[in-house]
């Protein structure tokens, strides 16, 4: 089974990295050629810090008698605000708004700092409708960090997300790759993909050092798609987040949750 019927636990030592959630929308110019500064008096208290970066498209290809020709894209405005710690951080572009955190502590919390930018988001620029709401939650579990070390994944993570990890003649030590990649329905409007399996972690900040622990990524990116309307939009992350919570459940053994110190 896929997901469990397990009740919600806070943990003590999760190994949860990230959390983004993702609102896409039909594309509003206006906030390519006008610079947010209503939206940014809105929020500035919570996301004090501000940056503007471009985004390029991937190239466009075509074929023209039989000559294929790369296309450059345009770049993309992508405003970036983010709290006092950089450790929470909001993306506006003209067909999305986003917020991440490597800070998660509860959907609660979560939520709560999503409420003002998003209700401000609407106000300020009308959204027709959103055409897909997604919600993703990264987990690298960390076998050092949970003072398991020695102990085989298949101990720790449940079969469906081990690939062949799972067999019993199987080494892991002899396995350089293992993992699982699927996109399933959850109900009739809501969807996950997800991405399982061993890996290290490259680190992002420069001069730090290599961690060269294998750890375990359980990458739920949990969506709905269609027009969405805007009054809906918090209902429908609180269904998202529902999910989400009986998968994570599903995909752990009562080993590993011990290990993460359940309140």
């Amino acid at each position: 089974m896929l997901r469990s019927n397990h009740p919600r636990e806070h943990f003590n030592t999760p190994q949860l990295r990230e959390v983004i959630c993702q609102l896409r929308f039909p594309a509003i110019l206006s906030i390519d050629t006008k610079e947010p500064a209503d939206f940014q008096e809105a929020i500035r208290a919570v996301f004090p810090r501000y940056a503007l970066k471009q985004d390029r498209l991937p190239p466009k290809l075509t074929v023209v008698n039989g000559t294929t020709q790369v296309e450059n894209q345009p770049t993309i405005p992508n405003h970036h605000f983010l709290s006092a710690d950089n450790k929470w951080k909001l993306n506006l572009t003209r067909d999305f708004i986003s917020l991440s955190t490597v800070a998660y502590t509860s959907w609660e919390a979560f939520g709560k700092t999503l409420d003002q930018p998003l209700a401000q988001f609407i106000k300020l620029y009308q959204p027709a409708f959103f055409q897909r709401i997604g919600l993703r939650y990264v987990n690298m579990v960390s076998r050092q960090a949970l003072e398991l070390e020695g102990e085989p994944w298949s101990e720790l993570i449940e079969p469906p997300y081990l690939g062949i990890l799972a067999e019993e003649d199987i080494s892991e030590q002899a396995t350089r790759q293992s993992t699982v990649d699927f996109d399933t329905a959850l109900d009739s409007s809501c969807r996950v993909k997800v991405h399982a399996g061993p890996g290290m972690v490259k680190q992002s900040a420069p001069n730090a050092p290599a961690d060269k622990e294998v750890k375990f990524v359980l990458d739920f990116d949990l969506y709905m798609r269609g027009e969405i309307q805007p009054m809906l939009a918090a209902g429908a992350l609180e269904t998202l987040h529902g999910h989400s919570t009986a998968l994570f459940q599903g995909a752990i053994t009562d080993k590993l949750r011990r290990a993460m110190d359940p309140d």
